[in-house]
């Protein structure tokens, strides 16, 4: 995703890649001269990337998936000293997608049953995806009042070099609704970061998501 990232912001107006991070360097001086911070490596680094942002004062938009309880916690607490967006999928149509999934699941109620179908590469371990368990929450938080957590249900597919498919689908008895998203290059993630890190640089201290970002008067 480094290289992704690198190539979006090569080829947009008004920005441009500061330093970029890799094994080995000193983070501290990667960011001394930086306004945000971009981050898409691994669990492992998060908890040094928190820590330096921190110190520095710096912006912070995080696309790393699988961090823990603990490290969600430590980037909870970082956001009370400045702006963070993190988010599972930066891709700016998902959270579109999320929005649509949340409206249509609450305005319809319990008696349409929720299902979710995701197809990836055959390299990806996570099943079901973050993506697809961000959708079903945006289902179950919908439907809080009225239906069980449990309601939704999940289908996974693993075929070859696939970027992303996900399909929510509402189904009663007399009809059926269908909503979906595919991803046809990974660039998408790079730019939806790159709009989050334009807009994160202008925020007030806080832990947002991609929401935020497309829906800034939103409650």
């Amino acid at each position: 995703m480094g290289q992704a990232v690198q190539r979006v912001i090569q080829d947009a107006d008004g920005v441009q890649v500061s330093a970029v991070w890799t094994r080995g360097e000193s983070l501290e001086a990667v960011v001394a001269n930086s306004d945000v911070l971009i981050d898409f490596s691994l669990p492992a680094a998060t908890d040094k990337v928190l820590a330096v942002v921190a110190e520095h004062h710096l912006p912070l938009v995080c696309g790393v998936s699988g961090l823990d309880a603990a490290q969600m916690e430590k980037l909870r607490l970082s956001a009370l000293e400045i702006p963070i967006v993190f988010d599972r999928n930066m891709s700016q149509g998902i959270s579109i997608l999320s929005d649509l999934v949340r409206r249509a699941a609450q305005s319809l109620g319990p008696e349409f049953l929720a299902e979710i179908h995701e197809v990836h590469h055959v390299h990806k371990i996570d099943a079901p995806s973050g993506t697809a368990l961000q959708l079903g929450e945006s289902i179950e938080a919908a439907r809080a009042a009225t239906q069980s957590a449990d309601a939704v249900r999940y289908t996974v597919e693993r075929r070859g070099e696939v970027p992303g498919e996900h399909t929510v689908t509402l189904r009663s008895p007399t009809e059926i609704l269908t909503l979906g998203h595919s991803v046809t290059d990974r660039a998408v993630f790079a730019e939806g970061a790159l709009r989050a890190a334009r807009w994160v640089i202008l925020q007030r201290p806080g832990l947002y998501r991609m929401a935020n970002v497309l829906f800034p008067n939103a409650e």
